[in-house]
């Protein structure tokens, strides 16, 4: 009896582990030709290629209008201007994502363990989140990279 209901757990185990794999898919999917010939040869490399501007030369790294912030891939709403703040790291930085349009992947590259964010809908490479964000919002910086959104002004 013990043994069916183990064989019965890991069979569970194994089918959320399997879900949520699926959910964490990007719902675009395009070829890396495809990637191409959409994005310019910098969102290429940092979108597709998982590269990273140099600090403070971004365009909205020292942005701070009113408005939302989407993918510069797919449009997907990512961030709004209420979440940004001021990290003095040389990049845009959010205390938060729009819930649900961003997914995570364990990044163990140069050395380090660091969390990497990409958009939820066409896997675009947006940067990292660290725990050192805003402790009177959510402890977190969603440290992101300029050529990887848009700016949409609120009207």
């Amino acid at each position: 009896m013990k043994k069916i209901v183990f064989l019965i757990f890991l069979f569970s185990l194994q089918l959320s582990v399997s879900q949520n794999k699926k959910n964490m898919e990007p719902k675009i999917k395009k070829t890396e030709a495809e990637w191409k010939a959409t994005l310019s040869e910098k969102q290429y490399e940092i979108l597709r290629n998982k590269g990273t501007e140099r600090a403070f030369t971004g365009e909205y790294w020292d942005h701070f209008e009113k408005g939302n912030y989407v993918c510069a891939a797919c449009d997907n709403l990512l961030f709004t201007s209420d979440t940004k703040f001021e990290s003095h790291c040389g990049w845009p930085s959010f205390d938060k994502a729009v819930e649900g349009s961003v997914i995570y992947e364990k990044d163990t590259s140069y050395g380090m363990i660091r969390t990497e964010v990409m958009c939820a809908k066409c896997g675009g490479h947006l940067g990292h989140v660290f725990d050192d964000g805003p402790e009177e919002t959510t402890g977190q910086r969603y440290c992101t990279n300029s050529v990887s959104i848009k700016f949409i002004p609120i009207k």
